[in-house]
C-alpha cells in the first residue's frame, strides 16, 4: 500500500468526520447518518493501515478520530443498578458455569493432591521432622494449640477482613496470571494445596483430624471452591492463547479476559461470605456439626446459584462478557 496515496484519497472523509464531531449544534438526521457512515469507513481505514502499512502518526490520528466517533455514535452510559443486578443474576453465574469444564477437574485434582500430601506427611515422621522440630509440632497440634487458636487470635471482624483480602488477592492473581499459559496459576494452586496438606497430615498424625476438619470445613468448602473457580478460569485463559478456536486470538483473549475480570469481582463477593464464616462461625462456640452444616449450606447455595441460575443464563446465550454497548469497538479485519 502506498500510504501517501491512500491518505490523500481519504483525507477529505476524515476531515469531514472531524468537522461533524466538532459541531456544537445538534446534528440533523442526514448529518447523523453521514457521521455513522464516515465512522465505519474510518474504522476500516484504520484496520487497513495497521495491518498493511503501519505509520505511528497516521495511526494515532485515526485511532483518536475513531474513538471520538464511536463515543458519539454509541453514546456514553453509566453503570446502574440494572447493570449490577444483571451481573449478579446472569453475567457472573453464567461465566462460572461456562468455565465448569476447567474448574471442576481443577477442584477434583487439587483435592486429590492435598489428600495425598496430607497422607504422606501424616504417615512419614521423617517428613514431619523437615517441617518443624517435634516440640513445635506438638505446640501446633495439641488441644488449644496454634492450629485452633489461629481462628480466634484476632477480633472476628478484623480477622474476616484480613482473610477476605488475602483470598481475594490469590483469586485475582490466578485470573490475571492465567494469560502466562497458566503456569503461575499451577504454582499458586500447589502452594494452597500444600498448606492444606500440611495441616491435614500433622493433625491426623496427632489423632486430631476431626478437630482439623471441624475448623476447616465451615469456611473452607466455599473458600476453596472460589479458588478453584479462579484457577480453572485462569487456566482457561492461558489455553486461549494456544487454541483460540474459531475466533481470532486477539478477539478470544479480549472476550475471555473481560469475563475473567468480571469473575474477579464476583469471586470477591463469594470470598467475602467465606471470610465472614471464617471470622465469625469457625471460631464460635457452636457445635462442630452446626459449624460444618453452615459451611455445607453455603457451598450448596453457591453450586445451585452457578448450575441452576448460571446454567439457565448460559443456555440463553449469556457468556459473562460485557454487553455489546460496553465493549470496545471491534475493528474490521483486513483480508
Amino acid at each position: 500500500m502506498d500510504l501517501d496515496v491512500f491518505a490523500a484519497a481519504h483525507r477529505a472523509e476524515w476531515d469531514r468526520l472531524d468537522a461533524l464531531l466538532r459541531r456544537r449544534r445538534r446534528l440533523t438526521g442526514a448529518e447523523a447518518d453521514e457521521l455513522v457512515t464516515l465512522y465505519q469507513r474510518a474504522a476500516t481505514h484504520l484496520s487497513l493501515i495497521q495491518s498493511s502499512a503501519p505509520d505511528p502518526q497516521l495511526t494515532g490520528r485515526l485511532s483518536r478520530l475513531v474513538a471520538r466517533a464511536r463515543a458519539t455514535v454509541t453514546g456514553t452510559r453509566r453503570a446502574s443498578w440494572r447493570d449490577i443486578t444483571r451481573f449478579l443474576t446472569t453475567g457472573f453465574p453464567a461465566a462460572v458455569y461456562r468455565s465448569r469444564h476447567w474448574w471442576v477437574p481443577t477442584a477434583l485434582l487439587s483435592t486429590a493432591v492435598a489428600v495425598l500430601l496430607g497422607w504422606w506427611i501424616g504417615t512419614h515422621p521423617e517428613v514431619q521432622s523437615t517441617i518443624a522440630a517435634p516440640s513445635e509440632l506438638r505446640e501446633l497440634t495439641r488441644p488449644g494449640g496454634e492450629y485452633e487458636t489461629y481462628y480466634s487470635s484476632h477480633p472476628a471482624a478484623s480477622f474476616a477482613a484480613q482473610v477476605w483480602t488475602n483470598n481475594a488477592e490469590a483469586a485475582a492473581l490466578c485470573l490475571v496470571l492465567g494469560v502466562f499459559l497458566g503456569l503461575p496459576v499451577l504454582w499458586i494452586l500447589f502452594q494452597n494445596m500444600l498448606n492444606l496438606g500440611v495441616g491435614f497430615g500433622l493433625m491426623s498424625s496427632a489423632g486430631r483430624l476431626d478437630t482439623f476438619l471441624g475448623l476447616v470445613l465451615p469456611h473452607g468448602l466455599l473458600e476453596l471452591t472460589a479458588v478453584f473457580v479462579a484457577a480453572g478460569t485462569g487456566l482457561r485463559l492461558g489455553w486461549t492463547l494456544i487454541d483460540p478456536g474459531p475466533r481470532s486470538r486477539r478477539a478470544a483473549l479480549a472476550e475471555e479476559g473481560r469475563a475473567a475480570l468480571g469473575m474477579a469481582l464476583g469471586l470477591a463477593l463469594v470470598l467475602f461470605v467465606s471470610g465472614a464464616i471464617e471470622g465469625f462461625v469457625t471460631p464460635s462456640g457452636l457445635p462442630t456439626w452446626a459449624r460444618i452444616g453452615i459451611g455445607i449450606l453455603a457451598e450448596l447455595a453457591f453450586l445451585a446459584y452457578v448450575f441452576v441460575l448460571g446454567g439457565r443464563a448460559a443456555r440463553a446465550g449469556d457468556t459473562g462478557d460485557l454487553e455489546e454497548t460496553g465493549r470496545s469497538a471491534a475493528l474490521p479485519t483486513a483480508a
